[in-house]
């Protein structure tokens, strides 16, 4: 006995027919009381379907569902808020704090980029004369 079929008041589903009954629910976006009379005849699902998506490695319902329901919505356009008369100075106040953080960002690029170079021209000329520039971290004073 290879299939595992789950008993409900008499009606027996292997595995193939759950997943079959999933993947109808999911791809039309049926809810799962629906399925489960079109199926059964019963009207009370008892959570059946949500053990058998948990057992077979189905996303939750609620995510099968919202991604369905996501892809069938049309998109409302985004407002741009406009700023009121008092919110002028706190929008300057953002747009200098912004410029500011921009600059430091780029000034600590390019300490970055001197170290690495530093590091480079170090390592190069450890090599070329043979001498040891850094300094050992277990040396005693």
């Amino acid at each position: 006995m290879n299939k595992k079929t789950v008993k409900k008041q008499g009606k027996y589903f292997t595995q193939e027919e759950q997943h079959a009954i999933i993947q109808e629910m999911i791809s039309n976006g049926c809810t799962k009381k629906e399925i489960w009379r079109k199926y059964t005849g019963q009207e009370e699902e008892h959570g059946q379907l949500l053990r058998w998506m948990k057992k077979l490695g189905y996303p939750s319902v609620g995510r099968a569902i919202s991604t369905t329901l996501n892809s069938q919505r049309k998109k409302m356009p985004v407002k741009k808020k406009m700023p009121l008369s008092g919110q002028s100075d706190d929008s300057f106040e953002n747009l200098q704090l912004k410029k500011r953080i921009f600059e430091l960002e780029k000034q600590l690029m390019d300490a970055e980029l001197k170290a690495i170079a530093f590091s480079t021209m170090v390592d190069i000329a450890e090599k070329e004369f043979n001498i040891p520039i850094r300094k050992k971290l277990n040396t005693k004073p």
